[in-house]
């Protein structure tokens, strides 16, 4: 392994270690929901449990129901506290360009071949993933600093066909806020912009009366 290789798996590693996550303890919560998308208003509760299973509670509404379910899994699966090896164990990196905002490409070999992040002040600002035989590529442009890691802020998120390259549905902004709940922080807000052929679709999830399980 030559130095280079060694110092990107340091500089990318500190950064994964800076991300929020919850401890072992974190116990699960409840909340209201209102989801607003285009005209719509919709409300409801949120339940995760302590294994980070996800229900959504009183929404009749079947498409709604889904969109809630899967922010609110998607947001507490991200909270998962898993150790560097876990996750990257069977990966290599390799440092790539430095851009014009001091970001440092992160190349990765191995098991992710082909993956690619960029990181910048201890914090992962670009993704670029295959995920369920899509790329993911998501920017970050702001975060929530809290004392014990990151939260992205504001950041989009684009789909693109491994094959062909070309651009799969529209580019979404996302907007992220969060408020302690005990020890921990749990989003209460997020909103999704996503423009397609240049009509922009919002969502808005707001998270409220939030209660610690247990």
């Amino acid at each position: 392994m030559t130095v280079t290789q060694i110092s990107a798996q340091e500089l990318f590693q500190a950064a994964y270690e800076n991300r929020y996550t919850w401890d072992s303890n974190f116990p699960g919560y409840t909340a209201d929901i209102t989801y607003k998308y285009d005209d719509q208003v919709i409300t409801g509760q949120v339940r995760i449990d302590a294994n980070l299973k996800a229900e959504v509670l009183n929404v009749e509404d079947e498409a709604a129901k889904k969109a809630i379910h899967g922010q609110a899994w998607e947001t507490s699966i991200h909270r998962v506290r898993r150790s560097f090896t876990q996750t990257h164990g069977a990966n290599t990196f390799t440092s790539g360009n430095t851009d014009a905002t001091g970001a440092v490409e992160i190349l990765v070999g191995g098991k992710a071949e082909g993956d690619k992040y960029k990181v910048r002040n201890n914090e992962v600002c670009h993704v670029h993933r295959l995920i369920h035989g899509t790329f993911v590529t998501i920017d970050t442009f702001s975060s929530h600093n809290t004392e014990e890691g990151y939260l992205s802020h504001t950041y989009d998120s684009v789909y693109h066909d491994p094959e062909t390259g070309a651009q799969k549905g529209g580019k979404s902004d996302f907007t992220d806020e969060y408020e302690k709940v005990g020890n921990y922080y749990i989003l209460n807000r997020r909103e999704i912009r996503t423009e397609t052929d240049g009509n922009i679709s919002i969502q808005d999830f707001i998270f409220s009366n939030i209660e610690l399980l247990g």
